[in-house]
């Protein structure tokens, strides 16, 4: 038996690009709402150029596309030309979602403020996703993720040291306002059931990082500390990061004493000398820690150290490269890599979606479309739904 998902009764129109926006339609597509994605007659989304690596016969097929387009319907629309525009409204009479990623004025220019999508259709919820925020000083500042993680200041907070910012591996700016989109339409789609009515959500760049500061935020806000980077190590924990043994680095989390004296007692130190004594002892005396944990890490490779860890009940693990979570056995039993049929590639694997839910059946995902491939489709289901 096939069990629709949740939001397997919403219709979604997809008019961003990129990484944000799409990350927040794909999302909503993973929980079961037809998603159409309105693309360039040209040259589409213009993450479908962004490589390498490129795959395919003729090596033109974006990796990072497909990263953030499965379970989504393609039509190719010009929204400067009438007949585009005239679709576009068809399209949004017969939608739940409308989403945007445009600098702040070109959905307006384009012709559709949000009086007119909504005059177009009350119940719409609209999700607007800017660089810096719709309105402020900077509001129509154009926003991309590195530009935001420096800007947010998590960059300040990564990397080795106060003098030498990271930005995260991950495009985490753009995935993290394609996340908080995502549940603001959520808790808009249930609104709308009480009021009749839908609404504009906003959310930014600037808003999903500066949302994550989480104790680094309040460390300013309350305590007057600007925390900084720490390496590979906690800003408020000890011992609580990545520790060198003979054939490489495992972590090691020790979150309260009762794990802190199982560490020490495997590592032959003693867990109540006065300056391991506590968190605040531990954490003062940090260096000191690290270096005496690593000497006797040193006697031992990983692999006994993460046995012999996990046998004593410590949070520990091993820093993966992505070939080797991708092939973990733990990953695959979550749901974690999906299978797909592509138009050009057959069969292909693909991230999973990060939730599941008891009781369902297993979803058949769809693959990222290639550009304008379900105009047809799209057409004859919107005729269909006009009757």
């Amino acid at each position: 038996m096939t069990v629709p998902g949740p939001l397997g009764d919403i219709v979604v129109l997809d008019l961003s690009r990129a990484l944000a926006g799409p990350h927040a339609a794909q999302m909503l597509g993973d929980l079961g709402a037809r998603v159409i994605k309105v693309e360039h007659p040209d040259k589409g989304d213009e993450s479908r150029g962004w490589g390498p690596p490129f795959v395919g016969p003729d090596h033109d097929i974006s990796t990072y596309f497909l990263a953030a387009n499965r379970n989504k319907q393609s039509i190719a629309v010009d929204l400067k030309s009438s007949e585009g525009r005239r679709l576009v409204e068809r399209l949004v009479r017969q939608s739940d979602v409308l989403i945007e990623n445009f600098r702040t004025g070109v959905l307006d220019r384009l012709g559709f403020p949000v009086e007119r999508l909504h005059e177009l259709n009350p119940r719409l919820v609209i999700l607007s996703i800017t660089g810096f925020g719709h309105d402020g000083p900077e509001g129509g500042r154009p926003g991309y993720d590195q530009i935001a993680q420096g800007e947010a200041g998590l960059m300040s907070l990564t990397g080795p040291s106060r003098d030498e910012p990271y930005r995260v591996g991950a495009s985490i700016a753009d995935l993290l306002a394609g996340i908080h989109g995502a549940y603001g339409v959520a808790a808009a789609l249930y609104e709308r059931e009480r009021t009749g009515t839908g609404r504009v959500v906003r959310t930014s760049l600037l808003a999903a990082v500066t949302g994550v500061h989480s104790y680094h935020g309040t460390a300013w806000t309350v305590a007057g500390h600007v925390p900084g980077a720490n390496g590979n190590h906690h800003a408020s924990i000890a011992p609580y990061g990545a520790f060198r043994c003979a054939d490489g680095m495992l972590q090691i989390a020790v979150a309260n004493e009762g794990q802190w004296r199982k560490v020490a007692t495997l590592l032959g130190l003693d867990p109540g000398t006065p300056k391991y004594a506590t968190n605040r002892d531990r954490f003062a005396h940090r260096d000191e820690l690290i270096a005496d944990m690593e000497k006797a890490l040193a006697a031992h490779d990983r692999a006994h150290w993460l046995a012999r860890l996990g046998e004593a009940g410590v949070p520990a693990g091993a820093i993966r490269s992505l070939d080797e979570v991708y092939s973990w056995e733990q990953t695959r039993s979550q749901g974690l890599v999906v299978e797909v049929d592509h138009p050009v590639l057959g069969r292909i694997e693909l991230p999973g979606p990060p939730l599941r839910f008891d009781g369902a059946a297993v979803v058949e995902h769809t693959a990222p479309p290639a550009l304008g491939q379900d105009g047809d489709a799209v057409l004859a289901w919107l005729e269909e739904r006009e009757r």
